[in-house]
């Protein structure tokens, strides 16, 4: 991918569950019949996540979240797999319950002057979003907060632009240093028989893919694995 801002144009519908690990082996089992892997995903059907998430020191976003505010946004920077080859700082917003993504490359040298306090490494920046989260550094005192760690397993559905992945093994740490560290220690915040499923589409969701998802009455979880990683620090 190159340095040109890459967007999620649409406001997408997203919901989140946090289901036991039999019901995520049913769906799961379901999915294949119907779905398709990402194409990201490696040949156990899986790649690794790490993201470092930001928040002011009123720790605004947090408390947004937890608080259920309609109009909201957040800042990530995630690699994947370990490779730092290839790094983005994404904006993640959500309105009326929709969600939008923005994204753009951010470079190995940037992430660490960040992590060393000197957020002027962006102020010269041609991508958009690095300038404005210079901006929110500078103005909101936007600062790392937390490391979050997990393993994703994605599938994909053309058809309405489905997207679902079961997300497991959440870690955290509160040491920011060594963010591209391979060896950066992380502490579990997720239960080993939990699993947090989340459903992604523009504006409709096909009904197959519905069935294959549904079971029992659960209801869509409030969840958001920043929250969960900011309750031990």
């Amino acid at each position: 991918m190159g340095a040109t801002m890459q967007i999620e144009r649409k406001f997408r519908h997203e919901t989140k569950h946090e289901i036991r690990y039999i019901e995520y082996l049913t769906i799961r089992n379901r999915l294949f019949t119907v779905t398709g892997l990402d194409t990201h995903a490696g040949k156990d059907g899986t790649y690794k996540i790490r993201s470092l998430y930001f928040d002011n020191y009123r720790d605004k976003a947090l408390h947004e979240k937890i608080d259920g505010v309609n109009e909201r946004e957040k800042f990530r920077i995630r690699y994947y797999n370990k490779n730092i080859d290839c790094i983005h700082l994404e904006k993640k917003s959500k309105i009326n319950g929709l969600c939008n993504k923005i994204s753009a490359v951010i470079t190995v040298r940037q992430v660490k002057e960040l992590l060393k306090g000197n957020i002027e490494v962006l102020c010269n920046s041609k991508e958009a979003l690095l300038i404005e989260l210079y901006a929110k550094m500078k103005q909101e005192r936007l600062t790392p907060k937390v490391i979050v760690d997990y393993i994703r397993e994605p599938y994909v559905y053309a058809a309405g632009n489905v997207r679902i992945t079961f997300d497991r093994n959440i870690r955290a740490s509160f040491c920011i240093d060594p963010f591209l560290s391979p060896d950066c220690p992380t502490m579990p915040v997720s239960m080993a028989n939990t699993v947090l499923m989340e459903v992604k589409y523009d504006d409709y969701m096909p009904d197959i893919v519905q069935m294959c998802i549904q079971e029992g009455e659960r209801q869509q979880e409030a969840f958001s694995k920043y929250a969960a990683c900011r309750r031990y620090g």
